[in-house]
């Protein structure tokens, strides 16, 4: 019975507790008409129906606005309605090119790219494909030419063509398994070029491409057809809000977890003039990309290539050094530049005490590393200055034998660790440094785990019962690690992680999955070598981190055990090694 008494309505909120279940929030795009932001209902009532909670989105172009909206999203639907300007796809206009809506071009295209970057699930309609293909580097066909009507004149729930799903698509699952669906037809363009980032996920009889989805494992989806109007077509907004739940899950752990990635290598490039309070495409990780993962830490090394027998060092850097020590310092020097003049974002963190704090404070850690004990220069008394810097690890050679140890990719001169690496095991020891054997060569990790009164560490490495390569480890090496109650973190570096075809983040939970198998769950964890050539598809630099979240919870990971993947694993080692040094 309909009733206007206000206060009853009130009641029967505040009759519970919490007032309301969580839906999943889901921006929808407006159109612009005469003034008027307007939607079609079907589109607001299609996700109410999916369960989720829509809110609309006006067309207003102001960077504050739409980033203070997807803030407060889980999940994005990009709306039909009047062609997209093609010079934003860097076209001239074809004679049959219909209306365009110059209003809407700018904020949707800047929020599908926004969005994007957040790893937000979006579904493209109609106009929101061609959105998608425009945002992100695909191609437009301003007109589709063919003996098939795509644009008809008959009710907008009327079945009038059929399109054919590509197999092993999303979109084949989420229509479980059909492989032809009938559908409606409204549009005279087309995607003519998806793109890297998608794939085609369906066609028409002429071979226009009436749907695509991210080829990058992310949940994101594009039809040219108007689902809204069909009961066909629930099972899309079903998807989007289920994808958009998981999203929510993914950035409420983050909020929770301490996420820390053990290895890149982004300070070789911090004296080119870099930005990193800037979205700086020269790099994998800035302030932007890491919070657009929900990325709170980041071990960054000072790295230093391993000279030839015979030669010096030397690091082609914009300013002059004297040698291996100098160089690392001049590193640490540009990051403590950079942390200054981002005071207010970001913070240098020594201890587990420190990471606890900034994560706290709403601030990004950066911790010290040293990839290659070539930085010593054969100087013990190094190991304390660097202890004292700040410095969590140093990784004991690099590709090539040096005066610490053989490597992985060296020529055995020692026969494992030397005379002088194993005072400087020791003396690392002393001052809470912990030994990373990333780059050792068999021997030398079999002596160092002998020699370390406390756990060693492997900063990136991988696996290699999946991948043979001599840089990955042995079950064996795994389980002696594991038994020393030290951590393997697994890297991002393609040729680490299968040695043919396109490696991605599948691939990377795929060797995770298998040191979880040796080693258990407490001795594992995630070092991406990003700006050292590591980086795949699905997880590319540290805005995607989130990502990797959401396959984690996929695969039925609780919390408990996603915090000890993502950092919790490293830090209890890095305290344990800390706590035991007898140096200060």
């Amino acid at each position: 019975m309909r009733t206007y008494d206000l206060k009853r309505h009130l009641e029967e909120i505040y009759a519970q507790y919490p007032e309301g279940k969580h839906q999943p929030i889901i921006g929808i795009t407006t159109n612009f008409v005469e003034h008027d932001a307007r939607i079609a209902d079907r589109y607001y009532l299609s996700v109410l129906e999916a369960g989720g909670t829509p809110v609309l989105i006006p067309p207003v172009n102001d960077k504050d606005v739409i980033v203070g909206t997807l803030e407060h999203l889980d999940g994005l639907m990009l709306t039909g309605g009047a062609d997209i300007n093609p010079l934003w796809a860097g076209e001239e206009p074809s004679a049959n090119l219909s209306n365009i809506n110059s209003t809407r071009d700018l904020p949707e295209l800047l929020i599908t790219r926004l969005a994007y970057n957040r790893q937000m699930p979006i579904l493209g309609i109609c106009r929101g494909i061609q959105t998608l293909a425009v945002a992100l580097d695909g191609k437009v066909q301003q007109h589709v030419a063919s003996e098939i009507k795509h644009s008809q004149d008959a009710p907008r729930d009327e079945l009038t063509h059929s399109v054919s799903i590509e197999p092993g698509t999303q979109l084949r699952k989420i229509f479980k398994d059909q492989k032809r669906l009938l559908v409606n037809s409204f549009h005279h363009q087309a995607v003519a070029d998806t793109g890297k980032r998608f794939r085609v996920a369906a066609r028409a009889a002429d071979n226009t491409i009436e749907a695509m989805e991210s080829s990058e494992y992310k949940p994101i989806l594009g039809v040219q057809w108007h689902p809204e109007w069909l009961p066909e077509g629930a099972p899309l907004f079903k998807w989007l809000v289920d994808e958009a739940e998981k999203f929510y899950l993914a950035k409420q752990m983050h909020r929770r977890v301490l996420t820390l990635d053990t290895h890149c290598d982004t300070p070789m490039f911090f004296p080119k003039g870099i930005h990193f309070e800037q979205r700086d495409s020269r790099i994998l990780y800035d302030l932007h990309k890491m919070t657009d993962g929900r990325q709170d830490a980041v071990i960054m090394a000072a790295y230093l290539p391993q000279p030839k027998i015979g030669e010096a060092f030397s690091q082609k850097v914009a300013f002059d050094v004297k040698g291996p020590t100098d160089y690392a310092n001049l590193i640490f020097d540009k990051i403590e530049e950079i942390v200054k003049n981002n005071r207010q974002y970001l913070s240098i963190a020594r201890t587990a005490s420190d990471l606890y704090e900034d994560k706290r404070k709403g601030r990004k850690s950066i911790m010290f590393g040293i990839e290659n004990a070539l930085a010593l220069s054969h100087d013990l008394q190094n190991v304390r200055h660097f202890a004292q810097r700040g410095v969590v690890y140093i990784t004991l050679c690099h590709n090539g034998d040096n005066d610490v140890c053989d490597s992985a990719k060296g020529c055995n001169t020692h026969g494992g660790v030397s005379k002088f690496g194993r005072e400087v095991i020791k003396e690392m020891n002393d001052y809470g440094l912990m030994i990373d054997l990333s780059h050792a060569g068999e021997k030398s990790f079999y002596d160092a785990v002998e020699m370390s009164r406390v756990p060693v560490v492997c900063s990136h490495s991988n696996c290699r019962a999946l991948c043979d390569h001599p840089r990955n480890l042995t079950d064996d090496q795994l389980r002696a690690l594991a038994q020393k109650g030290g951590v393997a973190q697994i890297t991002l570096y393609p040729g680490f992680l299968r040695t043919q075809g396109e490696a991605t983040i599948i691939d990377a939970l795929r060797h995770l999955e298998h040191a979880i198998e040796i080693m258990g769950i407490d001795h594992v964890g995630v070092g991406t070598d990003f700006d050292g050539d590591g980086g795949v598809r699905g997880m590319a630099d540290a805005s995607e981190m989130i990502n990797f979240t959401r396959h984690l919870m996929s695969r039925r990971y609780s919390e408990r055990d996603i915090q000890k993947i993502w950092g919790g694993n490293w830090i209890r080692v890095m305290a344990q090694i800390q706590a035991a040094a007898t140096k200060k």
